[in-house]
């Protein structure tokens, strides 16, 4: 099956330059896709997207998408309305011809206050009796259900008898369930006798083989292999099985391996997963991201620091952290950095950040056992006494001052005579003295009241 990757993204975003972060459309339409991820990580600002035609059962890794406004996915295998609340502004929800039968998941729909228009169309709830009546009291925000506009009337009687036909929708749901139940169980007896009958048996050595004499006349043998796998082909189209989501993925996977086999690609096999943990539970240190990385033990704020160079260039949305107690990891990309951590750690207060102009990755991990030290008492300096050097010519210009004997002065001390000039002549306790006597008036003095006299 067909896996959502950066790969496939970047080919279906050339109307915006391959760029990711700032995608708001993207259509992954006829892909074979079984399963919704990464959408919500590294598309944060789509508002359309296009899902339809694929083999999806379940609804998941959407709730982050803020900023959706339609969700398409049509005829695919979704069971059950679900994880839609994050679609803050989600308007339009197409999920023609699924096999949506929990009808009462559309309750988690109430929550999506902008939801205008909803599409449920080929789907078996829409064979319950009373199901309209049922999904426009539930969801009192729709305006069309199916591409039927929803009338205000309709909407008030659906409403007065909305307790009795949610009972009978609970009751045809309840149905419905137990015959899924044994859909499920017919899908894994069929997929069992098919391993049987194609199984390979036991050879002489012990090993498995499809064909013992493989080795003999193969290109003879190819073209009667060829004959038998085009009657089995026939064969298989011809069969009359029900229309179940076990039944698509079992088409689909019929599909995608004569594709194969008609381009001439062998089908890729699963990557073995490297172990990680010792058999006692000890973690492994793994470096598969190939990436430089420095720990060190922080004894001021008593943690450990890990000091990750990333690309400085890489996305943070591709970057996963996870601290444990006893270890940490971190996966860029796809490939894990794991280191065992010499101490405890506590993984609640751990905070990682990303250097704006380097790119490195930085976690800080404060350690379980505090560790109480004493307080650093401030000591005076001592002063150190320099050992004398011989004074140079510039710093005698500088700091060498003349002292000069002031009984040898010859000059006269002008301060001195001005001070005893103006010394006031001290006068005996007790004594008043005078005022001075007044100038006579001019003779042509005018007393005028008016003016003010001079103080």
């Amino acid at each position: 099956m067909v896996r959502i990757t950066e790969d496939l993204i970047r080919k279906r975003a050339e109307h915006n330059e391959c760029e990711i972060y700032s995608l708001q459309e993207i259509s992954l339409h006829q892909q074979g896709v079984e399963r919704i991820e990464h959408l919500d990580r590294w598309c944060r600002d789509l508002k359309i997207l296009y899902l339809q035609n694929n083999v999806i059962p379940k609804i998941e890794n959407v709730g982050r998408l803020k900023k959706l406004e339609y969700l398409n996915l049509a005829l695919n295998n979704v069971e059950r309305i679900e994880n839609l609340e994050g679609c803050e502004s989600l308007k339009k929800l197409d999920l023609t011809v699924n096999f949506v039968g929990e009808l009462t998941s559309v309750e988690q729909l109430q929550q999506n206050q902008f939801l205008q228009e909803l599409y449920l169309t080929g789907n078996p709830c829409t064979d319950y009796d009373g199901y309209r009546q049922y999904v426009v009291t539930t969801l009192p925000q729709l305006k069309t259900l199916d591409g039927k506009a929803i009338q205000k009337t309709e909407r008030i009687l659906a409403r007065q008898e909305y307790e009795e036909v949610r009972r009978n929708i609970i009751e045809q749901q309840k149905t419905y369930i137990q015959k899924r139940l044994k859909e499920k169980e017919e899908s894994e007896r069929k997929a069992e006798a098919q391993e049987a009958r194609t199984g390979a048996q036991p050879g002489f050595d012990g090993r498995w083989y499809t064909d013992i004499n493989t080795h003999q006349s193969d290109s003879s043998n190819k073209n009667g292999e060829g004959g038998k796998e085009e009657e089995e082909d026939e064969e298989y189209w011809k069969q009359q099985v029900g229309y179940t989501p076990e039944s698509r993925l079992e088409i689909q996977k019929k599909i995608e391996e004569q594709k194969r086999k008609k381009e001439g690609i062998e089908e890729e096999k699963p990557k073995k997963q490297r172990n990680l943990f010792a058999e006692d539970g000890r973690p492994y240190n793994v470096n598969e991201a190939k990436v430089d990385f420095n720990l060190t033990d922080n004894e001021d704020d008593n943690a450990l620091l890990l000091d990750v160079a990333a690309f400085r260039y890489m996305d943070t949305s591709l970057m996963d952290v996870d601290v444990q107690p006893t270890y940490v990891r971190v996966t860029i990309k796809g490939k894990i950095l794991q280191l065992h951590l010499p101490e405890e750690v506590r993984p609640d207060s751990c905070k990682a950040v990303r250097s704006q102009t380097t790119g490195n990755l930085l976690i800080t991990m404060p350690k379980a056992n505090q560790v109480v030290k004493p307080l650093k008492v401030q000591q005076e300096e001592k002063k150190t006494t320099r050992p004398t050097e011989p004074p140079t010519e510039k710093s005698r210009q500088a700091f060498e001052r003349l002292e000069v004997d002031p009984t040898k002065s010859k000059g006269v001390d002008f301060a001195a005579i001005t001070a005893e000039k103006h010394k006031p002549a001290q006068q005996p306790f007790g004594t008043v003295t005078s005022r001075p006597a007044e100038r006579p008036n001019s003779e042509d003095f005018v007393d005028d009241l008016d003016v003010p006299p001079l103080m």
